[in-house]
């Protein structure tokens, strides 16, 4: 593992992204014990500031994890797709909001990737994927339920469908999808939206799952893609009307 002092870039990042680098090639193996701080130290010929800065980027990451006591130390931490969701999700919220992407090419985004999971998930759902759903779409009627109650059980509604597929690298890439882009347009669409033709949907998609039929889950998003870019195109005429 090397670093070029020379390079302007932070020193830290420099070692992170040398250790990272360990890893990801299979130099460093899961559960291995990295050297010491002293050992980094001497190592990378920086200070233990440093090298703790470091060590601070790669456990931000999960890349590594710390224990305390005569064994302990830093250690390759054993990722998996469950643990790195809330990055994905940060950094798909950090890139839409900082790079003003415009509300269609964020629909046509998230919808294009939930059906491409249509025909796995009608093949692969289970019974939990769909008592989720059932759940959510019970919740979603109730009286009373908030803005924001009703926008947390539509995602939740949408990451079943998306889990259906059985495939974890799919629900991993699809939770920026899902989690980041599906709160930002409900934020933007809410005060539009008919709850009645969103349950109704949603309903439509669940009986399809249930029954299997890859085609009419495919065919309810189509329609719920349609129905959100309407709305958001209703809502943005609305604000340009004279108060």
């Amino acid at each position: 593992m090397k670093i070029d002092p020379q390079n302007p870039a932070d020193l830290s990042a420099q070692i992170a992204q040398a250790i990272r680098d360990a890893i990801v090639s299979g130099a460093l193996i899961v559960d291995e014990r990295l050297p010491s701080e002293t050992e980094l130290s001497d190592l990378f010929r920086v200070s233990r500031p440093t090298v703790r800065e470091a060590l601070k980027r790669l456990a931000a990451q999960s890349l590594i994890r710390t224990q305390r006591g005569a064994a302990g130390g830093a250690f390759v931490n054993r990722l998996n797709f469950e643990d790195a969701y809330s990055q994905q999700i940060t950094t798909s919220t950090l890139l839409l909001s900082m790079n003003a992407v415009s509300f269609d090419t964020a629909c046509e985004a998230r919808y294009a990737l939930e059906r491409a999971c249509a025909a796995l998930s009608a093949d692969r759902r289970t019974p939990d994927h769909l008592a989720t759903m059932r759940t959510e779409i019970f919740r979603q009627s109730q009286p009373g339920l908030t803005d924001e109650a009703f926008c947390t059980s539509d995602v939740a509604f949408h990451r079943a469908l998306v889990d259906g597929a059985g495939n974890p690298v799919l629900s991993y890439q699809l939770a920026g999808a899902v989690e980041a882009m599906q709160p930002l347009m409900n934020m933007i669409t809410f005060t539009a939206r008919s709850r009645e033709a969103i349950i109704a949907m949603h309903s439509k998609i669940a009986d399809a799952l249930e029954a299997r039929d890859a085609d009419v889950v495919d065919a309810a998003l189509a329609d719920l893609e349609t129905y959100t870019r309407q709305l958001a195109q209703d809502v943005a005429e609305q604000r340009r009307k004279p108060a």
